[in-house]
């Protein structure tokens, strides 16, 4: 008897297949009239490519060794590759890189059976931009991807990568517990905030309560009044870029697709400033995301400020069909 294929991994047939390939073709249309070029890079990585400290926080790869005895790793990640190639094959290229990509990533089962092994992204990376100019056009561009495969009700969340580092920080919330908080963030487990933030942490009342407040504070612009209302130098800076962002985002009539979320936080360690998860209300899970990377090519040997978005294919899929059958 023919084994079943693994668990994480599905086939897919031919009408499913074109529909699937309409939605890449028309991604990568758009992405291409942007100016931004399309590369490949293997799906077999070097074990120590990303350098330390400069990719997934905890994650976990495919690993196997060559014939040589070399360390390989099956991607599981697009940008660090990305920024790899940057650092390599553009290191003379002066002014920023737009670059596009549609590929698949390789990624252990942590919930065996809820979630996949094999995924395939689509998205772009803008290599070289500052903040804020660059994050507003990686959003637009965003926002655009959606509206050209029919999400238009699709929301992208905006937040930012450091505030709960640097809050905790602030408080003086170390070790195991400064750990727990930023897993249940990037978990997008709100419910257990305030636990972790009371009982694990140890810190008091008012601490605790700038915490859960911050994690639960999502809305328009009339968030920023409320979270600089907190106080502290980490809510400060942090709510000071995203107004700058956003204030870019009205001016070019995109805002009301932008949700400013302090709570947002993604389980991606080289995220550095603007996050960016992307949901739609035909889909119970996220849509994909991307964000700031400042530091990350600076790990491979060429310091460039950088951002970007991947998505997920198979879930725009599903969105998709959603959003056609609402509307039929």
């Amino acid at each position: 008897m023919a084994k079943s294929i693994p668990a994480g991994t599905r086939d897919v047939l031919p009408d499913e297949m074109r529909e699937l390939r309409a939605i890449e073709a028309a991604l990568a249309e758009m992405f291409e009239r942007e100016g931004y070029g399309e590369v490949q890079t293997p799906v077999i990585e070097y074990e120590e490519n990303p350098p330390p400290g400069a990719g997934r926080a905890g994650a976990s790869r495919y690993r196997f060794y060559d014939e040589t005895g070399a360390a390989l790793a099956l991607r599981s990640d697009m940008t660090e590759p990305i920024a790899r190639l940057v650092a390599n094959r553009f290191a003379d290229h002066e002014g920023p890189l737009r670059l596009r990509y549609s590929g698949r990533v390789y990624r252990p089962l942590r919930l065996q059976g809820a979630e996949m092994r094999e995924l395939h992204q689509v998205g772009i990376e803008l290599i070289g931009a500052e903040a804020p100019a660059g994050t507003i056009e990686v959003i637009r561009l965003l926002v655009a991807a959606l509206d050209a495969i029919g999400l238009q009700r699709a929301v992208v969340g905006l937040g930012d990568a450091d505030l709960f580092g640097q809050l905790l920080d602030e408080l003086r919330v170390e070790g195991a517990a400064k750990e727990r908080i930023l897993s249940c963030l990037a978990a997008h487990d709100f419910v257990a905030i305030e636990a972790e933030a009371g009982d694990l942490a140890g810190i008091d009342e008012e601490a605790r309560r700038t915490i859960v407040t911050l994690s639960n504070l999502r809305g328009g612009s009339e968030v920023l009044a409320r979270a600089k209302e907190l106080g502290g130098a980490a809510v400060e800076r942090a709510a000071s870029r995203l107004e700058e962002t956003y204030t870019g985002l009205e001016e070019l009539g995109i805002a009301d697709r932008v949700q400013l979320d302090f709570g947002l936080l993604r389980d991606l360690g080289y995220y550095t400033g603007a996050i960016l998860e992307v949901y739609d209300p035909a889909y119970g899970d996220v849509l994909g995301g991307g964000g700031r990377y400042d530091g990350l090519l600076g790990a491979f040997g060429r310091p460039l400020p950088a951002a970007g978005f991947s998505l997920y294919l198979d879930r725009l899929h599903i969105a998709q069909a959603a959003e056609q059958e609402r509307a039929s």
